[in-house]
């Protein structure tokens, strides 16, 4: 989808960046130790007598889906393949050594235990929320294409006029308001392109530059918040929060964005008044030139109403009965019938992502299916657990580990983790604001981790710009990323306490 966007130069040289990381020469030696290190530990949790893992009751295809779940796991932290790459074995393996459809020699039902249905794993590709992500990338390609992008970029940032400071507060929203509804990396490229002739302008010896070369990074990473579709963890979250066959809390698509807009906006404005106060402007006005015009054709108003349908019908989900995930085919239906979108658009959209995404959904569903989650349960006593406790583990654990690989990595990995631990918890997390605090919570620190140029690749395409140095990057991204999570968390308990959510 990326050819689309204005700034695809820069996405590009993030993509060959990603690509030399994994297979450059000098990386390879490393990488081969890493991944003997996995196929070691993964074959020795394979091949372990059941007894060893203390768990009464652990049948073989459990076994091996603990031994599949421990390889994702190391893949993902070491990144020695793509995360999409590693999502893709993940949903191999349990195929071939734990479905009904697996290699026959090897899953014997009588022998080794109750197997997964094949269907139920490849349907993890096609679940509801694959839906929600396809509609939201083929709204940014639309939208793209007719340069209904660029407009509102001109329209919107006009208000804040020239002086540098509201300047800067202007990226700062409306980067943050596309990072809503557009892949954040995306976002980020367009917006940094429309930065460029602002950077000739500014002294090279102030800060200012650095202050709104930082700025889009940060509104990227935290506008994502603000809706389910801005950033794979919160529909990650979404999947396990509205599960009929899990947690079932029903959340919507409106009722998410009704607590979750407030507080970007207050992170927003907070980030400014960071950005402004540790990167002052030595210069105090600014003149905005953005390039781009939009298309007055027949297809543009077509892709305008669409949008602007969508859009409410994602907030009056719960008005119309019409959930989110329908919703989101509504565009790919309009656009295709119209012409607007065409087979290479399909090309375009982030694929990789959605692998992603379906891989950690195919070890959600191992691990309910099997009843290993239920076994787990029965011999862990998740409910002595402090409440306090379990909600600042899956927090620090998610903003630790989203700093060094994927955020989506991290979500899928923790997700099915904790929706397993806040059953088990039952009432007792009411003390907290309930299992939306903890898992909604795990989004949010996913989407707060923004301390180096590798934590997000809005991050990376900051840092490409060479305006940035790690030191300001690492600065600005952990104090944004602790006010971030406290206040967030904050917010969810509030809700939590009067069962809002």
């Amino acid at each position: 989808m990326f050819k689309n966007f204005t700034g695809f130069h820069l996405v590009e040289s993030l993509h060959q960046s990603n690509f030399d990381k994994f297979f450059h020469p000098s990386k390879v030696v490393i990488k081969t130790y890493e991944a003997f290190f996995v196929a070691f530990v993964t074959l020795l949790l394979w091949n372990l007598p059941s007894s060893a893992f203390g768990i009464d009751g652990l049948n073989i295809v459990q076994q091996r889906i603990i031994a599949i779940f421990a390889f994702a796991t190391l893949m993902w932290i070491f990144e020695i393949v793509p995360s999409w790459a590693t999502s893709v074995a993940i949903i191999g393996g349990l195929l071939l050594f734990t479905s009904d459809s697996g290699i026959k020699w090897i899953c014997d039902e009588e022998r080794v235990g109750t197997l997964l249905s094949y269907k139920s794993i490849m349907a993890t590709f096609a679940d509801p929320v694959i839906m929600l992500f396809i509609g939201g990338f083929i709204l940014a390609i639309a939208a793209t294409k007719t340069g209904l992008d660029a407009l509102l970029a001109k329209v919107l940032l006009k208000p804040f006029g020239k002086k540098s400071n509201n300047v800067l507060l202007g990226f700062l929203l409306i980067t943050g308001l596309f990072s809503m509804f557009v892949s954040n990396t995306a976002t980020a490229a367009m917006m940094l392109t429309f930065l460029t002739p602002v950077f000739r302008q500014l002294p090279p010896e102030g800060k200012g530059r650095i202050s709104l070369a930082l700025s889009i990074p940060v509104a990227a990473n935290l506008g994502g918040m603000g809706t389910p579709i801005g950033t794979p963890p919160n529909t990650i979250a979404m999947k396990y929060l509205n599960d009929p066959e899990g947690l079932n809390l029903d959340i919507g698509f409106g009722e998410w964005m009704l607590f979750m807009v407030p507080l970007v906006a207050i992170l927003l404005f907070a980030s400014w008044l960071l950005l402004k106060w540790i990167f002052p402007f030595t210069q105090k006005t600014i003149e905005l030139n953005i390039e781009g015009e939009m298309k007055k054709d027949k297809k543009t108003y077509i892709v305008i109403v669409t949008f602007i349908v969508t859009v409410l019908l994602w907030l009056l989900d719960s008005v119309t009965g019409i959930n989110s995930y329908t919703v989101a085919l509504i565009p790919f239906v309009v656009f295709s019938l119209c012409g607007i979108i065409d087979r290479r658009d399909l090309e375009e959209i982030n694929w990789s992502v959605i692998w992603m995404v379906a891989g950690g959904f195919a070890l959600g569903y191992a691990l309910n299916a099997s009843g290993l989650a239920e076994l787990s349960v029965k011999n862990i006593p998740f409910a002595q657990f402090p409440p306090i406790l379990i909600l600042l583990l899956s927090g620090l654990v998610c903003y630790g580990l989203s700093n060094f690989i994927s955020n989506s990595a991290t979500a899928a990995l923790l997700m099915p983790i904790l929706t397993v631990v806040c059953a088990a918890m039952g009432d007792k997390l009411d003390a907290i604001g309930g299992t939306s605090t903890v898992l909604i919570g795990v989004a949010i620190a996913a989407s707060s981790a923004m301390v180096l140029p590798i934590s997000t690749p809005p991050n990376a395409l900051a840092y490409a710009t060479n305006l940035v140095e790690q030191k300001d990057m690492s600065k600005i991204g952990l104090m944004v990323g602790v006010l971030s999570i406290t206040l967030g968390y904050v917010v969810l308990f509030v809700l939590g306490s009067i069962h809002f959510i």
